[in-house]
């Protein structure tokens, strides 16, 4: 491994979307706009959760945890960026670029497994309606959603030191934030390990449970269509809709930025595909899977109408 000039580098400079030039500020206007609103839905969601009790179940649980990660999750990436788009720092310290990845990749590896345990819920919701709250009791649920935390920040927590442990060669970051594979590209060599080691990750944290969502969801949709009643049918298929939207867009995003082959990767291609799951997909929990949701709607009406009560 090369080490020439890598003592130099204290810091990284973000290249970030200077290809756009003038439509800078526009895309800081667009992404604020998207911003705002993930983050009060976000709040919203977990704020109704916690008052209503209506609400004190595993499944809004486990939103709310969701919630509150994405809400961590974007504050890691956004600002940062919105301070780029508008001239301001786009430098960043070595520890503070290490930072970035780790809490990064932290939220969203446990975004990832999130969404594999409320697949299971709604698999033991809907095929073992009777034991439901004997399987999923707030015990288990705890259990459930301490463990993909901690999972999730130890993975990101290894991916992390593996990286920042290479020598740097170069400064410049061809992304708007430390994401993997922009800050293996600055170092003098990428050892085998570290390709292994993201694949590794990559594989537990995307496709694992993708897997299991898929088995689950092949098992939910059959128990579902065994269902008599037309009514049944539809109100079964409801409950599971917005998390499969979310699944499909959030699993669909991280697979094509974290498998694609690198001869395949263009700056571009790959700011795109990050804009994606940095900034869409955290809109999507407040506005596809809980906004539309009539449980939540309702709730949301009870606790504005008892605040406007003298």
């Amino acid at each position: 491994m090369k080490t020439a000039n890598h003592t130099e580098v204290t810091e990284f400079v973000f290249q970030g979307f200077s290809n756009f030039g003038e439509h800078q500020l526009t895309l800081f206007a667009v992404f604020l706009a998207l911003y705002i609103p993930t983050l009060a839905g976000n709040i919203i969601i977990v704020t109704i959760i916690r008052i209503d009790h209506h609400l004190h179940t595993p499944m809004y649980f486990f939103l709310s945890v969701l919630s509150t990660s994405e809400t961590f999750y974007s504050l890691v990436i956004i600002p940062r960026m919105l301070s780029s788009l508008i001239g301001l720092s786009q430098s960043i310290s070595l520890v503070g670029c290490g930072t970035q990845l780790f809490f990064f990749l932290g939220f969203a590896i446990t975004n990832c497994l999130l969404l594999a345990v409320m697949g299971f819920d709604r698999y033991v919701a809907i095929c073992n309606p009777l034991r439901y709250s004997i399987i999923m009791n707030w015990r288990v649920c705890t259990i459930l959603a301490s463990s993909v935390c901690a999972s999730g920040f130890l993975l990101s927590l290894v991916q992390a030191v593996a990286i920042f442990r290479l020598p740097f060669c170069n400064s410049l970051i061809e992304h708007f934030f430390c994401d993997v594979r922009p800050v293996l590209d600055l170092a003098c060599a990428t050892p085998v390990i570290n390709d292994i080691l993201t694949l590794v990750i990559s594989l537990l944290a995307i496709t694992a449970p993708a897997t299991f969502l898929f088995v689950s969801y092949v098992l939910i949709i059959s128990t579902i269509l065994k269902i008599a009643s037309t009514e049944g049918r539809k109100k079964a298929f409801a409950t599971c809709a917005s998390h499969l939207t979310v699944v499909i867009i959030h699993y669909g995003c991280a697979s094509i930025a974290y498998f694609k082959p690198k001869s395949e990767n263009t700056r571009d291609q790959d700011q795109l595909i990050s804009v994606t799951y940095t900034v869409i997909t955290p809109l999507l929990n407040p506005v596809v899977y809980s906004l539309r949701n009539k449980e939540v709607q309702d709730a949301l009406r009870r606790v504005v109408g008892r605040k406007s009560l003298p």
